[in-house]
């Protein structure tokens, strides 16, 4: 059996939606509710979603984005990931982001900007390329990064499989528009030195392209009226504080994953999800827990 690009997207998109359903009718016949077509925060307001529970947690990661500060940001044609990403998904593509027959450059080299390199090609891109700041991490770990530190080592992606070219070590300078529309971007190559990234002179250059996606990481969670409606408070960096027992500000209001500690591993947001519920439980039974609970001292986060 063989197919086609477009019918075996199709199948997998069967397929995974298949898994889904399966893995919703099981959290559905635990007693968990699914409500769609909600904006939380809007409607319904943090307010009334407090009034109508016992116990609220949140959840709501850090998608604040990290965004690019140069000359031309603003021009029509430069977009960020998490937009770009969801857009595919809902298979709701507005023109703008739309890659189409463009020339695109996607500015960050984490998973994020993996995903959207993947989207670009299938969107059926002309020409994609993914840039990072940095240089290129060598293939094997250095003495200098021991076990059990995270391995900085070069990685491939299933989308880096598909195409598209990966560049290293650049930083963007400014954008260049024509009548508000972007036409190209300009960056200089770096190296680093003593801990810093600086310039390498004389080796700049000028990059036509279409739709530049930014990737460049997130800095924290998007609280919206958070505070206001509900007393929640932050920490200076943006992040929603929590207690030892994950509750925040607010009494009866939890707060686990990216929203309270920042940016981090999927490993962290399941930890905190179990420890929430864990003290969730508590909290309404109004005594001890047999849910489990970490109770340890963490060398990230302090006790949780």
């Amino acid at each position: 059996f063989t197919a086609s690009a477009e019918e075996s997207m199709a199948l997998n998109q069967i397929w995974s939606g298949a898994i889904i359903d399966r893995r919703l009718a099981l959290l559905e016949a635990e007693g968990v509710r699914f409500v769609t077509g909600a904006h939380v925060g809007k409607s319904p307001s943090w307010s009334a979603l407090r009034k109508e529970h016992d116990a609220v947690v949140l959840a709501i990661g850090a998608a604040r984005p990290r965004l690019l500060d140069v000359p031309g940001a603003d021009l029509s044609g430069v977009v960020l990931a998490m937009p770009y990403l969801e857009a595919q998904n809902r298979a709701t593509v507005p023109a703008a982001l739309d890659a189409r027959g463009r020339r695109v450059l996607i500015l960050g080299g984490g998973d994020t900007g993996s995903d959207c390199l993947g989207t670009a090609h299938r969107q059926g891109a002309s020409a994609v390329s993914q840039v990072e700041l940095l240089a290129a991490p060598p293939p094997t770990r250095d003495s200098s990064n021991p076990w059990p530190q995270w391995p900085m080592v070069f990685r491939t992606s299933t989308s880096h499989e598909e195409g598209g070219a990966r560049l290293f070590a650049r930083r963007t300078t400014r954008l260049e528009g024509e009548h508000g529309q972007l036409v190209a971007l300009h960056w200089i190559e770096t190296v680093q030195k003593d801990g810093r990234v600086v310039d390498v002179p004389g080796t700049e250059q000028r990059i036509e392209l279409d739709l530049l996606v930014l990737a460049l990481g997130f800095v924290g969670p998007d609280p919206g009226t958070l505070p206001d409606e509900l007393g929640v408070r932050l920490d200076p960096r943006g992040n929603i504080i929590v207690d030892a027992q994950r509750q925040t500000s607010a009494p009866g209001v939890f707060c686990a994953g990216d929203a309270s500690r920042g940016a981090s591993l999927i490993v962290w947001a399941i930890s905190d999800g179990r420890e929430a519920a864990h003290h969730v439980d508590a909290s309404l039974r109004g005594g001890p827990s047999a849910l489990p609970t970490r109770g340890l001292h963490l060398p990230f986060g302090g006790r949780s």
